[in-house]
């Protein structure tokens, strides 16, 4: 028999589910490091996913209740695309990641958890990352407790949309609001 420790997934077992969409609650409950919301933006934010994939694996997410691509608006689109490539270069610097892996799943069918508010996947890659233990063990193990990997993201996302934006301008959002809990 296998023990693997991952004391975070009892969250996705006890109590009763949610009737609220996360993405929609989430961010406005002003506790982001709790709810692991690594920034937040005027239309976007990014939050690191509960049962990630890789460490570092984070969503970025459209502030508006939207289940379709098609009805993003422009300004939308302009900081989702921003945001992800800010999410990435600060990964990448945060972890050393070689690639990533960036995608949406749109609808039950295509295999999306939370089918009626849009979210991008950013999951970052290294060269081995796939070894024996997920192949032959079909398990996945992660080095990090998910609250140091969101204080380790949401630092390096503050010095990436730092540099990328010009001497008194805005970023229109705000990173790890709530840092005074950490």
């Amino acid at each position: 028999m296998k023990y693997l420790w991952a004391p975070w997934r009892i969250q996705y077992f006890k109590g009763p589910p949610r009737k609220d969409c996360i993405f929609c609650s989430l961010p406005r409950e002003g506790r982001d490091r709790e709810h692991r919301i690594v920034y937040q933006g005027q239309r976007m934010f990014a939050i690191l996913n509960t049962f990630p994939y890789n460490s570092g694996h984070l969503m970025v997410v459209p502030r508006r209740h939207v289940a379709d691509l098609g009805v993003l608006e422009d300004a939308e689109i302009l900081e989702w695309i921003h945001l992800t490539t800010a999410a990435m270069e600060a990964i990448r610097e945060a972890y050393g990641s070689e690639g990533f892996n960036v995608g949406a799943n749109f609808g039950r069918a295509a295999g999306a958890g939370i089918t009626d508010h849009l979210h991008l996947h950013v999951v970052p890659r290294w060269v081995g990352d796939t070894n024996f233990i997920p192949v032959l063990g079909e398990d996945k193990v992660l080095p990090e407790d998910l609250s140091v990997t969101h204080d380790r993201i949401a630092a390096a996302l503050r010095t990436v949309l730092a540099r990328r934006t010009p001497a008194g301008g805005s970023t229109a959002g705000r990173a790890n609001a709530d840092r005074s809990e950490e």
